[in-house]
């Protein structure tokens, strides 16, 4: 019996595989030659919503100026918009970089917070009661948005079924090392292919924490941020779809941001990520599929898209399972090679942005050349399962103590290698 659920086990990892790689595909088709929804960019209005830019910050000295000097470059009416940058916690030189720059500038009206839990959920709740705007942007301190970015993010509010809305993240230090490029191609294919074909297909695009918004009465209607979770992002996706609003993607609205530049920095980040992910799927996995709001192909991608961080868990147990059929002599050598094999080559080309998705993607973009380094997808595979795996375990613990104290929030270390870049780079 022990045998035969192991042997079955397989089947189901090799089943959840196929499924992943059929619905990327299908992201991609759609990319390729489906009907392209438009975005709200070519609306043309005078009226603009009022709106609160909100850009969280611990320790971020190196990269702060630059972020700052961006956002004041973007060609938004000065009347119906402020900036708040949220001094939360720094032991460095943020705060005075901060008082700088609101001395100099009427916009800039930082919030600093020295009392209460650390985190981007507890800064961003602590932001929205003083905040003025009707629509909140929020960027990240490392993010440098192009001049148009706060009108086209902003416009799509004029749809009154708009909750929140997504830009498309670019990095801007991929010349560092191998990682930053192989992060390079991971992003391509989440946001051009992936997050785009899901806009077209009226699915659920995902609002992504950063270089996005949201309607100001609306999160806090919600209750504002849960700040045991550390993927806040997830959260309010899934609560704004479930009541029946909707979040869209907006692909021309680009801003680059600084990846992660060393392995640790990136494990952690991903811990981070899936720890919180898995945990809004905890939560919020019955009342997706229970809401009177969503169709049922909203639903399905619903589901697959709270799972995603489970993936890597069923992949690293099918690899456990295997290695225990062969030494209960039920599994040869070479099939169990295959199984490995087979998992290792699904998770570097099939989970995240299979290599079909960074294909097109880089076709799109017109930079085909770094489809090069997709063999080295499979160094990417190790950290991946791993980290996601240990994530997922600290989500399952948070949800059986029911934690109510918010996770010690390990925020993403800053190179500062965006220096380079100047506002004229930014238009």
């Amino acid at each position: 019996m022990v045998v035969l659920i192991l042997k079955l086990y397989i089947i189901l990892v090799v089943l959840v595989m196929s499924i992943y790689a059929f619905r990327h595909y299908l992201f991609t088709i759609n990319r390729l030659g489906g009907e392209q929804r438009l975005y709200y960019q070519d609306i043309v209005d005078s009226d603009l919503p009022t709106i609160s830019v909100l850009v969280p910050m611990h320790n971020e000295e190196k990269v702060a100026r630059q972020s700052l000097e961006a956002i004041l470059h973007c060609d938004y009416p000065r009347e119906k918009m402020e900036i708040i940058p949220i001094e939360d916690h720094s032991t460095d030189g943020t705060e005075e970089i901060l008082r700088e720059f609101a001395a100099k500038h009427e916009l800039i009206q930082p919030l600093y917070r020295q009392d209460g839990k650390r985190g981007k959920p507890a800064a961003l709740n602590e932001a929205l009661k003083v905040a003025r705007g009707e629509i909140i942007l929020v960027f990240d301190a490392d993010n440098l948005p192009t001049s148009g970015a706060l009108r086209d993010l902003a416009i799509s509010f004029k749809d009154p079924e708009v909750g929140a809305v997504m830009g498309r993240v670019i990095p801007i230090n991929t010349r560092s090392n191998l990682l930053t490029r192989l992060l390079d191609l991971e992003r391509s294919g989440g946001y051009q292919v992936d997050q785009q074909a899901r806009h077209n297909m009226k699915l659920i695009p995902q609002y992504g924490g950063t270089v996005g918004g949201f309607r100001r009465e609306l999160a806090l209607a919600l209750g504002g941020f849960d700040p045991k979770v550390c993927a806040e992002d997830t959260e309010l996706t899934f609560r704004l779809f479930i009541r029946g609003w909707k979040v869209v993607y907006a692909n021309r609205v680009e801003c680059f941001e600084e990846v992660p530049e060393t392995w640790r920095v990136r494990s952690r980040q991903i811990r981070r990520w899936s720890r919180g992910h898995n945990l809004t799927l905890f939560k919020h996995l019955g009342s997706l599929l229970r809401s009177d709001f969503l169709s049922r192909r909203e639903k399905r991608d619903g589901l697959l898209l709270l799972m995603i961080y489970t993936v890597p868990v069923f992949l690293f147990a099918g690899i456990v399972d295997s290695v225990i059929l062969f030494f209960l002599g039920e599994m040869q050598i070479f099939e169990s090679l295959l199984v490995f094999l087979y998992v290792a080559a699904y998770n570097s080309f099939g989970n995240f942005a299979p290599f079909y998705q960074i294909g097109t993607a880089s076709l799109l973009d017109g930079i085909t050349h770094r489809i090069r380094l997709l063999p080295f997808l499979m160094f990417y595979f190790v950290l991946n399962i791993w980290t996601i795996t240990t994530g997922f375990f600290l989500a399952v613990s948070d949800r059986v103590r029911n934690n109510q104290e918010a996770p010690t929030w390990h925020k993403t270390q800053r190179f500062g290698n965006n220096n380079h870049l100047n506002n004229n780079n930014l238009s």
